[in-house]
């Protein structure tokens, strides 16, 4: 069965996110077997410096690359990635599956990922090019990976 691994750094709070993303992770046990990885946030003031979000962004992404499952196709949430139809990443997904069993996404905090993280990944995904929360960011992908797997099996989900 293909391994599916997000992580995230920073946690949920609220009940619904925490409802919804239990909703997908049900919903993706059909066609993966999904983990759902929280790092935390490195510690940083209210108003940080470029040195501090340096640093923040450097400790962050040791525990990120730390907790990739090895041979795992990476990909990075970011906003400089590139942007697919849902087909698109669907058919994606298709030749990476292919390739190797184990895919891992990865959503980095408020900051963003270090260009470490980014540089260790084989692909850059954008979701869209507007902001969200990092927390509806969660729910977001899981959604779109969700929908991917089910243009790949022909469920009628996807419209």
């Amino acid at each position: 069965m293909i391994q599916l691994t997000v992580i995230t750094v920073g946690s949920l709070k609220e009940s619904y996110w925490k409802d919804a993303v239990a909703e997908y992770e049900k919903r993706l046990g059909a066609y993966c077997k999904p983990e759902i990885l929280q790092l935390k946030e490195a510690r940083i003031g209210e108003t940080p410096t470029d040195t501090e979000i340096s640093a923040s962004l450097a400790d962050e992404g040791k525990r990120i690359l730390a907790a990739v499952p090895p041979r795992s196709y990476k990909i990075a949430l970011c906003v400089e990635g590139t942007q697919y139809s849902s087909e698109e990443l669907a058919s994606k997904l298709d030749v990476i599956l292919r390739g190797t069993g184990s895919l891992c996404l990865i959503i980095g905090s408020s900051y963003g990922l270090s260009p470490e993280v980014k540089r260790a990944c084989d692909l850059r995904l954008s979701v869209s090019k507007l902001t969200f929360p990092h927390q509806m960011m969660r729910v977001l992908l899981l959604e779109v990976i969700y929908r991917a797997f089910g243009i790949l099996k022909g469920t009628k989900y996807h419209k």
